[in-house]
């Protein structure tokens, strides 16, 4: 599922992250093309994470190597990916 806003033209548009500032540790702010911000921690997916490719994203130099494309918030070529709607409501979970 694609979340989608209306503009004041009363088109669909498709949400996208346009920044991500960091502000500490694994937390960033991130700004979505309908000018809302959210402040999203990723440490606890991260530290508690057993998946291996993850491992790396613990230092926080390696998790601020990231990268905007086609709107998403994108590790090391798709390694580590969110969905948008995801980061826009602030409910990463955990893998199981």
């Amino acid at each position: 599922m694609v979340l989608e806003f209306r503009t004041v033209q009363n088109r669909k548009m498709q949400l996208k992250v346009l920044s991500a500032t960091h502000i500490k540790g694994h937390i960033l702010d991130i700004k979505f093309n309908d000018d809302h911000h959210e402040r999203v921690d990723f440490s606890t997916f991260i530290l508690t994470s057993t998946h291996p490719d993850y491992e790396k994203y613990r230092t926080v130099d390696s998790f601020l190597n990231f990268k905007i494309i086609d709107g998403n918030l994108n590790w090391d070529d798709y390694t580590m990916i969110f969905p948008v709607e995801d980061l826009y409501h602030n409910t990463i979970i955990n893998e199981v």
